[in-house]
């Protein structure tokens, strides 16, 4: 990568951005600050004049409550961007945000953001136009196992194998990796969304309760698991009769939540162990010394580490803080920019408007 002096001058004045753009929450760090700002991925749209009314927080109170001219959108969906300008909307508001707690005045950011590993050229497109129609002065590409292993402090460097799971909202990332390369990966779309509608399937169908996503999130939260519990919980849900159409609570334990959840515990437990079929001996030997680590808010999920070591053989370890493992790894890419700028992804031939 050519030196630019007008870069590496404006960097020392600028704002370095890292950005975990995911389908539930969005976490940008600044370098030298930290996690700046931890936002649910929604914005509240005016219809007639799509005007944003509510971003983060704020937007994800009003979901099933807005009279009918607002709408709540996601505009993020499966780990990729499905509306293109709410999505610029939420990042030129959170890069705004960054530049408020600024005492001076700064240059346009450098931004590096994390991407699924399975996307599309197109998809990696969507998202670098998004960060620099939102006000970004360069704009970079990480694929989110990558910077998941970065923000957990794997080894990724070294010749012996590491591997992380990094379960989000949309998509779940499988990467095994050594000598900073990928040996094998997956990507699949079946991570918390999903679980949180096999829970609504599921009281649907035993209980002809109907709820909605935020509640089946919480539900999921409180009491859901992947491995049996010491203790069993219970929770009181509350919805809508199916059949009376009148409000109703039931009392639903962690027991059931768990059966509900099977099906796509068992499909993440399966893709980890397709992805350790492909690698060689050597770094299975690897891995039985430093483990499988889990990031992202999936690995909150009660007993799923436990689930994952008892089904694959192997030590299973959460991550210290998760939740902010992909956009602490992209927010290091700016502390040793000249030896972490190989994990970057780079758009289809042709574009130069990423490079530094």
């Amino acid at each position: 990568m050519a030196f630019n002096p007008i870069n590496w001058l404006l960097g020392l004045f600028s704002l370095d951005i890292g950005i975990d753009l995911g389908t539930a929450n969005t976490l940008v760090n600044v370098r030298g600050k930290g996690i700046v700002i931890n936002e649910p991925s929604w914005v509240t749209i005016d219809k007639r004049s799509r005007h944003p009314l509510a971003i983060g927080m704020a937007a994800k109170e009003m979901v099933g409550r807005t009279p009918g001219n607002v709408v709540v959108v996601r505009p993020l969906r499966d780990g990729v961007i499905s509306e293109f300008d709410v999505t610029q909307i939420m990042l030129e508001y959170f890069i705004g945000r960054v530049h408020e707690q600024s005492v001076v005045p700064l240059p346009k950011p450098r931004v590096v953001i994390g991407i699924p590993a399975g996307v599309t050229e197109v998809e990696k497109r969507a998202v670098y136009d998004a960060a620099m129609a939102a006000g970004a002065r360069q704009a970079f590409l990480i694929e989110e196992p990558i910077a998941a292993a970065l923000g957990a402090g794997l080894p990724i460097g070294e010749t012996r194998g590491s591997m992380v799971v990094d379960i989000g909202g949309g998509t779940t990332e499988v990467a095994v990796m050594s000598m900073s390369g990928v040996v094998a990966s997956r990507s699949l779309r079946v991570a918390g969304d999903e679980m949180d509608q096999d829970i609504i399937q599921y009281l649907r169908n035993k209980y002809n309760l109907l709820i909605g996503q935020g509640v089946a999130e919480q539900i999921k939260i409180t009491i859901g698991s992947a491995f049996p519990l010491p203790t069993e919980k219970t929770v009181e849900v509350r919805g809508r009769n199916l059949v009376t159409g009148l409000p109703e609570t039931v009392e639903v334990s962690s027991v059931e939540i768990r059966d509900a959840l099977a099906a796509s515990v068992q499909v993440i437990v399966d893709t980890v162990r397709d992805a350790l079929d492909e690698i060689p001996p050597e770094i299975v030997s690897d891995l039985m010394d430093i483990g499988i680590c889990m990031a992202g808010g999936g690995a909150l999920l009660l007993g799923l580490d436990k689930r994952l070591a008892d089904d694959l053989n192997l030590r299973v370890w959460i991550a210290e803080d998760p939740l902010t493992c992909v956009a602490r790894g992209a927010g290091m890419i700016y502390e040793d920019f000249e030896n972490l700028a190989r994990y970057l992804v780079g758009l289809e031939r042709g574009s130069t408007r990423h490079r530094a």
